[in-house]
């Protein structure tokens, strides 16, 4: 039997909760990445202006090249990464070469790169499996130039950007009426705020395992106390750098980001702080779930004792009577008589009852 099916056989948790770690910790810089590419690209273009808008949907990425300095402002969502795509349009974009290298990177953390002429931040969107109870992650480029926003995203059937591209749809919004460095400030605002409802449902799991730990400690509360832990340490893996994406975005000095706009990437600064705080908070938690936990299990070992201890007492009285009694002499002090056995039988059940009076009455249990 092979170590892994001995997990399995051991313990249906066992199994999911180590290749879990294998996943959270396989992360390697050293090696190179090992980007399965996607079979197919989806671009999806909105190209505006404060009195107009189009929208556009391709599965080629050479169409992009025309919303290059159209006298617009666009923002080229692209689905699905292949090496050649993103080469191709960082080339035509006139993008660094070391940012299309972290565009294709897997397993990144979280930055922020000023390599003119764009702001480049890759971060991960965080997603809450309800089924398997674990946090996913995607992760996603975003490119701020002049008058256009680029990214790239993993997976197309998911984002967070839904109410983004309906304030693009909306005349009077403010999202139409600025420029792209505001584009990009709602975009990473949206992903900030989505670490949010992956924390709330965190909670939510902590709290009702506390329920549980509290009614009944067993070894599954631990192996569920040991995988939400894992969780809050993908958390607090891709919250934390984005702090630094945030601040180096308010002290940049650069001409894509307007004045008015730093003032909005200082409130998701705020916001991502709290966020940290937050993650700090369910760490604890979990760490007093933890103790709750060994409390429970040493409470309830304490009252199994305690239960074995009296009715050893209880049996001490029978024992040594039976012991005298038993003896091989030949002289034994009502061994002949005819109610000797009736006797000790009277005084092996009087003296527990008077020990368990008097334990009562010294409080013992």
């Amino acid at each position: 039997m092979t170590g892994s099916q001995y997990l399995k056989f051991l313990n249906p948790l066992a199994l999911f909760n180590t290749k879990r770690t294998r996943d959270i910790f396989k992360v390697n810089p050293t090696l190179p990445p090992e980007r399965i590419e996607a079979d197919k690209i989806v671009v999806k273009v909105f190209d505006y202006t404060p009195s107009s808008l189009s929208e556009f949907t391709f599965d080629a990425i050479e169409t992009c090249n025309q919303f290059n300095n159209n006298g617009k402002i666009s923002w080229i969502n692209i689905d699905g990464i292949r090496k050649k795509e993103v080469e191709s349009l960082c080339n035509h974009f006139g993008i660094h070469y070391l940012i299309a290298e972290d565009i294709l990177s897997v397993g990144q953390r979280p930055k922020m790169d000023e390599i003119n002429p764009v702001l480049y931040c890759l971060l991960n969107m965080l997603y809450f499996n309800d089924q398997t109870g674990t946090v996913e992650t995607e992760q996603i480029s975003i490119l701020l130039g002049k008058d256009f926003v680029i990214s790239y995203q993993e997976d197309a059937s998911r984002d967070v950007f839904d109410s983004v591209r309906e304030k693009l749809r909306m005349t009077d919004s403010k999202l139409r009426l600025s420029g792209a460095d505001y584009l990009c400030y709602a975009m990473i605002d949206m992903i900030v705020d989505n670490y949010y409802v992956v924390m709330d449902k965190i909670g939510d799991r902590i709290e009702m395992l506390e329920e549980r730990i509290i009614r009944s400690s067993n070894k599954r509360s631990l192996a569920e106390i040991n995988a939400l832990r894992k969780e809050l340490i993908v958390l607090k893996r891709n919250v934390g750098p984005v702090r630094d994406i945030v601040n180096g975005f308010v002290r940049t000095d650069s001409e894509l980001l307007e004045e008015r706009t730093r003032k909005y990437f200082k409130d998701i600064y705020d916001h991502i702080v709290q966020a940290n705080d937050l993650v700090e908070s369910h760490r604890d938690m979990m760490i007093n779930l933890h103790d709750l936990y060994v409390s429970n299990v040493n409470l309830k070992l304490n009252e199994v004792m305690k239960v074995m201890t009296i009715v050893t007492c209880l049996l001490a009285p029978a024992t040594v009577i039976g012991g005298i009694f038993g003896m091989n002499f030949d002289v034994i002090p009502y061994a002949h008589e005819r109610n000797g056995f009736f006797i000790a039988t009277t005084l092996m059940i009087i003296v527990p009852i008077i020990m368990v009076f008097i334990f009562r009455k010294r409080g013992w249990f």
